[in-house]
């Protein structure tokens, strides 16, 4: 019994599937420039600031709001930053999963 011959969509897949291959193994091989490591320099920075900002700014409409013992501005800084953190670490385990 003969082993069934692969028809043309088949080797048409396979040529696509080659290629593509190629194309992630170049992309693999290539360093990452200066201007890559600022761009996420950057990122990791702005991924902490705009939580912080947000909260601090909750926070003064608070204690404008509700003034009393706690103070909401130095709570909410504490929690922006708390966010802002946990926001960075995450997108850089993701971008460092998308490395490997």
């Amino acid at each position: 019994m003969r082993p069934p011959t692969p028809d043309k969509q088949d080797q048409r897949f396979g040529r696509e599937v080659d290629v593509k291959e190629q194309r992630k193994i170049k992309a693999r091989e290539q360093q990452r420039s200066v201007w890559f490591g600022l761009g996420m320099f950057g990122m990791v920075g702005w991924a902490v600031a705009i939580p912080t900002v947000a909260a601090v700014a909750l926070g003064v409409w608070l204690d404008k709001s509700y003034p009393g013992p706690p103070s909401w501005t130095l709570t909410l800084l504490v929690v922006g930053v708390a966010v802002g953190c946990l926001n960075a670490w995450f997108w850089i385990k993701r971008e460092s999963k998308e490395d490997g």
